[in-house]
């Protein structure tokens, strides 16, 4: 049976929507922000693994938004409302850009301690790369995730 990854990389080169998670620290731009505003660039991306993700995205792709710094949890749900792009607004060369729409809060959200105790989820990138900010989430890590935001 194929690793989890390979998978993931076998349905979407047929066709199949990806997930994501994207990161970011709440204090910069919340998921209220882009609730209130509809849609946003998410753009900034600047380690290379994160921008080879990055550059996969396409529109339709079902993304969790992940708030950083205190709260260290998956708070909501938001979807790739462009496939990704070069960044029209950087110097440099490699940056990208996806444009992204809010979809729905969590249930309640899940907080990475719940994450990294759930062995169903303890190999997942945002456990084994705490410093990546774009990363795939298998059909199995999605399910999980939906699940714990149904538990109080």
């Amino acid at each position: 049976m194929p690793s989890t990854r390979r998978r993931f990389w076998l349905a979407k080169r047929q066709g199949v929507m990806a997930r994501w998670l994207f990161k970011e620290e709440p204090d910069h731009y919340s998921y209220a922000d882009l609730e209130r505003e509809g849609t946003t660039l998410w753009n900034g991306v600047t380690n290379n693994l994160a921008r080879q993700n990055l550059r996969k995205v396409r529109r339709g792709d079902r993304i969790f938004y992940y708030h950083t710094g205190k709260e260290k949890a998956v708070v909501a749900e938001m979807r790739a409302a462009s496939d990704s792009q070069s960044d029209p607004n950087s110097d440099d060369p490699k940056a990208v850009v996806v444009k992204v729409e809010a979809v729905r809060r969590l249930q309640h959200s899940v907080l990475l301690q719940q994450i990294k105790g759930d062995g169903q989820l303890a190999s997942w990138d945002l456990v084994r790369l705490p410093r990546l900010s774009v990363m795939p989430v298998t059909e199995e890590q999605w399910q999980r995730v939906e699940e714990l935001s149904k538990e109080a």
